[in-house]
């Protein structure tokens, strides 16, 4: 399983993923989900996978080919980030399709595969987008300034609860390891090296990036405090009524 969450806010975007690919009680293996593309200076991408590691792959690959063989490919010259968007779901959808045969059907597994892109281009606002298998995608609102995907329910609360759009870069940085900290507590098949990024509005350089294995101490820090505080306002909730009146009569 996977989860990986990616936030726009007013001065940047954050970026978050685990690298757990496969659990059970003799196997365990990783695989990095967070991958970066781009040109310093002119655009920046960063892109967040979830799905079937061979489609992954292949999209990731094809890509990066194009990059690098085709000056004029379309991350090259993409104006927009929806752009951006519609040309990787295009292409993941394709990938998907050589594992089908002609009734869209599969030999026993799935190939489907979700995309989260996000960067800048030049002088446009930097933009998150969400994109399905099917190769459609959406962006983010003001309501909701982040997008998830995987198993994204355990650390959906704390994004709620704390990012807005004039968040702080760091402030959401901190939520997003606590989302991907919940995450771990509660399901087995989400786990480290946490890998997260923070890109800065208009620097156009990717060069905020940390790799948390499970023993770093900043992520070991956060996991005790972040416990130790949720136990403290737990104790400090209201009482009921009952629990303050005394005992019952006749006892």
């Amino acid at each position: 399983m996977t989860y990986c969450v990616a936030i726009s806010l007013r001065s940047g975007l954050v970026f978050a993923s685990d690298s757990r690919t496969n659990a059970g009680s003799d196997h365990v293996s990783q695989y990095g989900k967070m991958h970066t593309l781009g040109i310093d200076g002119e655009r920046q991408f960063v892109l967040l996978s979830a799905g079937n590691l061979a489609s992954t792959q292949a999209v990731l690959t094809h890509i990066r080919h194009e990059l690098t063989d085709n000056p004029g490919c379309h991350l090259c010259k993409a104006r927009y980030m929806d752009e951006v968007a519609d040309y990787i779901g295009d292409v993941s959808r394709k990938q998907q399709n050589r594992y089908m045969d002609g009734e869209g059907v599969t030999a026993g597994f799935n190939p489907s595969v979700s995309f989260i892109v996000g960067g800048q281009i030049g002088d446009e606002p930097p933009a998150i987008h969400l994109i399905y298998p099917e190769g459609n995608h959406i962006t983010t609102s003001l309501a909701t300034p982040y997008l998830q995907i995987g198993e994204k329910k355990y650390g959906k609360p704390i994004l709620d609860r704390i990012v807005k759009p004039d968040t702080s870069l760091e402030d959401a940085a901190r939520c997003a390891l606590v989302s991907m900290d919940s995450t771990m507590q509660s399901n087995v098949t989400v786990g480290p090296p946490i890998e997260m990024l923070i890109y800065e509005k208009d620097s156009l350089a990717l060069n905020r990036y940390m790799r948390l294995e499970e023993d770093h101490a900043y992520l070991s820090e956060l996991r005790r405090s972040w416990g130790d505080n949720i136990r403290s306002a737990f104790n400090a909730l209201p009482r009921f009524n009952w629990e303050s009146a005394g005992p019952p009569p006749g006892e």
